[in-house]
């Protein structure tokens, strides 16, 4: 009932403005509503329409999202922030390559100009968005000034299935290097937007549901979800991150 109006159509927030990019083509701008997630397919949502609908009841003030989503990205590659430094392929990686005849210094060419992407784009396009705001909130006072107030992190899966890089995803440690990269994630985003003690919340990665409900034929996903939800979770244990990172 929160999402739809009465007659059925989705709700605009009337507090609430976001820029979204990476969903479409083209940046989206507006009042929040449906139709700001993936753009493939028809109009969709995504979790920013619900994150603003309950931020809007929390909050009595003028609120702005910054979406930045590319389907189908890593943080070990697409995400890495600048301060994990480039992508280590293994020893296995690179025998199992050369076994199979391939290019393997075109595959590290191509995994170096991939690395750090998506990073570079969301911290260019949170600061496109905050050095001008009045173009996604029109009576912005500048005056004013404004807060950074938070962080959501959503992402996972291409992680998660990639054997590759996590050879030993389904034992103890398996991921611990996503960790490690998460957690430095954490410390580059605060300092490339000057904002040191930004809260970050990690949204720990969910699909399959509760692994003690798992059917019979989830069984031999276990060890592998539950290990990288682990990983995903345990930069918010840090001393360093207390108080102002969690999980969820």
């Amino acid at each position: 009932k929160d999402m739809r109006n009465a007659d059925g159509s989705p709700r605009v927030c009337e507090k609430v403005w976001i820029s979204s990019i990476g969903c479409a083509d083209e940046e989206q701008v507006g009042k929040l509503t449906a139709g700001f997630g993936a753009q493939k397919g028809g109009p969709k949502i995504g979790p920013e329409f619900t994150f603003g609908i309950y931020m809007e009841k929390l909050l009595d003030e003028p609120i702005v999202i910054v979406k930045t989503a590319w389907g189908g990205k890593s943080l070990n590659t697409d995400f890495r922030p600048p301060g994990s430094g480039p992508y280590e392929f293994s020893e296995a990686q690179l025998e199992g390559w050369k076994k199979q005849g391939k290019d393997i210094e075109q595959i590290k060419a191509d995994k170096a100009k991939a690395t750090g992407q998506c990073y570079r784009l969301m911290v260019e396009h949170v600061k496109k968005v905050l050095s001008d705001i009045k173009r996604i909130y029109p009576d912005y006072d500048p005056q004013q000034g404004y807060e950074m107030a938070g962080f959501v992190w959503l992402q996972g899966w291409n992680d998660m299935v990639d054997g590759s890089t996590y050879p030993n995803r389904d034992k103890p440690g398996g991921y611990d290097q996503y960790s490690t990269v998460m957690a430095q994630f954490i410390r580059d985003v605060r300092k490339d937007l000057s904002a040191p003690k930004l809260p970050f919340v990690i949204g720990v990665l969910g699909v399959g549901g509760p692994v003690d409900k798992y059917a019979p034929d989830q069984e031999r996903y276990k060890s592998v979800h539950q290990n990288f939800r682990l990983a995903m979770a345990a930069p918010a244990a840090l001393p360093e991150f207390k108080g102002n990172v969690a999980a969820v």
